[in-house]
């Protein structure tokens, strides 16, 4: 045998005495309910609890009329009636049905600050990235107005402007809108400034797309987690804002429904040692406690970071 049929036949017997290796496996490719279901799955139990508080809150504010057993302002009992089977947490200062107007005040409290939470993040989003994306005397100007609206206290500054245009719930949006889409604007132009001077946006507008492609589809995508979680932060804010407002008798007025309006208005039964209007006054914190809870763990998740093993 030549020296060159030798050498194929060692090399083949030893290719045939290696043991086979396994076939590289495909990289799993999950859908985005797939992917957020095994996120959730891997979520610390405050979220959880956070999650669950939240639906049931959505939960009871959509089926307001099917759930509360008398009518939002109907007058079903005597002045501040005890608690019984009939009425379960009693009656407030009319005699209207004290749970149904917990149940109701879920749909108009939480209805109300979220629209004014979006509203703000639209005017203070599309505000803050303009001033990121064109600079100069644009962002100067934009910047200067916002930190004259930022010296004065929000919460007064609402009061004055209500007293002035009345408290109605058109006003009370706008005001609360305009007036918090400047913490928005501030954040938004920050994260925002870091991604104008990447070489993708600079290329986009090379290529010559117009300012409002280049605002929504090169920034905005790779700024949204910080805005996600200030959409939940501005959500308790506000939400806390409008029931101060309530509370002072300057946001939702009677006889709608609200959980600051209703801690007012039997705020006298807590010298009576009566703790019905801590009711809604827990429903608010509750609430807050939990949007908290799953802005926390939404922000630990974009972040990067890995739990400790």
């Amino acid at each position: 045998m030549s020296i060159e049929a030798r050498q194929e036949h060692d090399l083949a017997s030893a290719a045939a005495e290696r043991p086979a290796l396994p076939a590289a496996r495909a990289p799993v490719r999950r859908t985005r309910l797939q992917s957020a279901w095994r996120a959730l799955r891997r979520a610390p139990l405050s979220a959880w609890f956070g999650l669950i508080v939240i639906a049931g809150y959505v939960f009871v504010a959509l089926f307001a009329p099917l759930l509360a057993p008398y009518g939002e302002s109907e007058v079903v009992g005597n002045q501040y009636e005890l608690w019984s089977d009939q009425f379960v947490f009693g009656t407030d200062q009319l005699g209207r049905d004290m749970l149904s107007r917990l149940i109701y005040g879920a749909r108009n409290t939480i209805g109300i600050a979220f629209l004014t939470t979006a509203l703000a993040f639209f005017i203070g989003g599309m505000l803050g990235l303009l001033a990121a994306v064109l600079g100069r005397w644009v962002d100067q100007i934009l910047s200067r107005i916002v930190d004259v609206l930022m010296a004065i206290p929000l919460l007064i500054f609402a009061l004055v402007l209500l007293s002035i245009t009345g408290p109605s719930v058109v006003n009370l949006i706008f005001i609360i809108a305009v007036l918090d889409s400047t913490r928005v604007f501030r954040l938004t132009r920050a994260v925002a400034m870091n991604v104008v001077v990447m070489d993708f946006v600079e290329a986009a507008r090379l290529q010559g797309e117009s300012l409002l492609w280049v605002m929504t589809r090169e920034v905005l995508p790779n700024i949204l987690p910080p805005l996600v979680a200030e959409f939940g932060l501005r959500f308790c804010f506000v939400f806390l804002t409008i029931s101060a407002l309530s509370f002072l008798g300057l946001g939702i007025q009677p006889p709608t429904a609200d959980w600051g309006s209703m801690v007012r208005e039997n705020a006298t039964l807590i010298t009576y040692g009566d703790i019905t209007p801590l009711l809604p006054a827990g429903a608010i914190a509750l609430l807050t406690v939990a949007v908290n809870f799953v802005v926390d763990w939404f922000l630990h998740k974009a972040s990067g970071l890995k739990d400790g093993q």
